[in-house]
């Protein structure tokens, strides 16, 4: 299944006050729960965030966003935000979301979020690969239009 993200509102305050640095900080994309309830309008750190997946095969705090790309395309006025599709080998685990954050930061209340990806249901894996296949268009694209 390929995954869209939805972008925190309070992102682009962070982006816009040099909080994130989507090419040179240390992204990394969490697993939570289905306990965990995003909220796009006033969740802003990674403190705000709860429950988190535990499970063989995951590292609190998840994994770091590898090959991440940051794209203008003038012809759309799109931006682009993209990474290599993420995985957990030998995992068992089961989650409904996945939380992008910087972690660069030195404390989970300074360490923004970024995005949010709701599975629609639990997704598990028992004694397996948990996958998550970006969408083949990004993690994120904003308009400039």
């Amino acid at each position: 299944m390929a995954v869209t993200a939805n972008l925190y509102g309070l992102a682009l305050q962070s982006a816009f006050n040099k909080e994130i640095d989507w090419d040179s900080d240390t992204i990394k994309v969490m697993l939570c729960t289905s306990s965990y309830t995003p909220n796009q309008d006033t969740h802003r750190y990674k403190s705000d965030v709860t429950n988190e997946v535990t499970g063989t095969g995951y590292t609190a705090g998840g994994a770091t966003l590898t090959s991440p790309t940051f794209a203008y395309t003038s012809g759309t006025n799109t931006v682009t935000l993209d990474a290599a599709d993420t995985s957990w080998a030998n995992s068992t685990i089961t989650a409904r979301y996945a939380v992008i954050y910087d972690a660069t930061p030195g404390s989970d209340a300074t360490r923004p979020l970024i995005a949010f990806v709701d599975f629609g249901a639990n997704v598990s894996t028992t004694a397996g690969t948990f996958s998550i296949v970006w969408d083949a268009t990004g993690i994120v694209n904003l308009s400039a239009a």
